[in-house]
């Protein structure tokens, strides 16, 4: 057995640098199965694996605040050519009452993309809706900061509300009536694609899912609001003095990882031990918090998977329904005024980076700050995307790292989709 191991061992160390062994790649998409390993990559310069990956993700940014002081810097990423992406990011400025609120969002999509594409549209809308009918009964006066969240928090649950009762509206008599109907009248309902497909298209959206971790930030930059749902995550590092930086995780995610989470589904549901199986709800989804993810009666829907003893295994578990929520956990967090030079950054990440940074999560956003351009050093041309950056060293941080990464000849994805906003504040 040594012998074998050690052979195995300088077998890889013996490998030419144009090939990649699974622990080679970051995450914990691709493994041993999705062999034989090696694999062959493109092994790019610095500047050609930078030109791919920017080509890949298509950085963008949203310049905003008195003299578009401040910037939001996004990207979505996927390397593998065969998937299309569904993650999505949201970055948008709110003219609300004369004055300007900031929005960003990343959304983290499920079983399709027509969701989180809904989302990713929608969800500022409704935002900016609540906030102007808030700014009225106010007549633009100052609003308290936990009324402002509470408004938030309603916003988006407007939006999960609305394309289920779309749905609902399908069937007189609402969801009670539907599940007393036989599937194959359901069926015939919700599959009218050879009719223009309207009531398809509404029920996609509750079958299909999204995370969503949305930002909203005052007009005079003095609070932001994180509203969170799902497995996103929220980081703050500020800069405390010059190249000294703190960090602090401003989320926590809603999956069977959390205690909390897993003690309120089991409490709003007594008597069910299996409205978690294996840390997933009813054992089969895994985020607690999230837009849409209402199947109940929607396993009717077509093109699906012939087989439907994994739904009707699902729907007898599902007793008691909801056991998802799209009730957001929506946290303040007072700006305190900057001193001079001094900077300070959002980040909202999809699980995607969080999966390929691992255990090394503070060392690569670390990496990142060290190696970001200081004040004044860009100040005749624009800055290098800063998502775009920090991507960068979440991959390794080296051409060859990001090569492997950005080229790896394999027939099925090996990194999950990626989306990060940069915000400055």
């Amino acid at each position: 057995m040594l012998a074998g191991s050690g052979s195995s061992v300088q077998q890889k160390d013996a490998q030419p640098a144009s090939v990649a062994w699974h622990d080679e790649i970051p995450g914990s998409i691709c493994g041993p199965e999705d062999g034989p390993w090696p694999r062959a990559f493109t092994n790019l310069t610095t500047s050609e694996a930078w030109n791919k990956l920017s080509q890949t993700s298509d950085p963008q940014f949203l310049a905003y605040g008195a003299r578009e002081k401040w910037r939001a810097d996004a990207l979505n990423f996927q390397p593998f050519p065969g998937v299309k992406s569904q993650d999505r990011y949201a970055m948008q400025q709110l003219h609300i009452g004369g004055r300007t609120w900031t929005l960003t969002a990343v959304f983290d999509g499920h079983l399709g993309d027509a969701t989180v594409q809904h989302a990713a549209y929608h969800v500022p809308i409704i935002v900016r809706e609540f906030l102007e009918d808030l700014d009225k009964k106010h007549g633009g006066s100052v609003v308290p900061p936990p009324l402002i969240a509470d408004v938030f928090s309603s916003a988006i649950r407007a939006f999960d509300d609305a394309i289920a009762n779309d749905v609902l509206e399908l069937f007189p008599g609402g969801l009670e009536a539907a599940i007393r109907m036989p599937d194959h009248q359901i069926y015939s309902i919700l599959n009218d694609q050879l009719v223009g497909g309207t009531n398809f298209k509404r029920a996609r959206l509750c079958m299909y899912g999204t995370t969503a971790l949305v930002a909203l930030v005052d007009p005079d930059h003095t609070n932001l609001w994180l509203a969170n749902l799902g497995d996103c995550q929220g980081v703050m590092v500020s800069e405390t003095a010059p190249q000294v930086w703190s960090y602090e995780v401003l989320t926590r995610v809603h999956n069977g990882e959390n205690r909390r989470e897993v003690e309120r589904v089991q409490k709003e549901h007594p008597g069910e031990p299996e409205c978690i199986v294996d840390g997933r709800v009813l054992g089969a989804i895994a985020p607690f918090r999230c837009l849409g993810d209402t199947p109940r009666i929607l396993y009717n829907l077509f093109p699906g998977d012939g087989d439907t003893s994994p739904w009707e295994e699902f729907l007898v578990r599902n007793k008691t329904p909801p056991y998802i929520s799209a009730m957001p956990e929506v946290t303040h967090f007072p700006l305190d005024r900057l001193r001079g030079p001094l900077r300070r950054y959002l980040i909202l990440c999809s699980d995607g980076f969080t999966d390929i940074c691992g255990q090394h999560q503070r060392s690569v956003v670390d990496r990142w700050l060290r190696n970001m351009p200081v004040a004044g050093d860009c100040s005749n041309t624009m800055p290098p995307n800063r998502a775009l950056q920090l991507l960068w060293q979440g991959l390794g941080g080296d051409s060859v790292s990001v090569s492997k990464a950005l080229t790896l000849d394999l027939d099925v994805p090996w990194l999950d989709d990626i989306t990060i906003v940069v915000q400055s504040l």
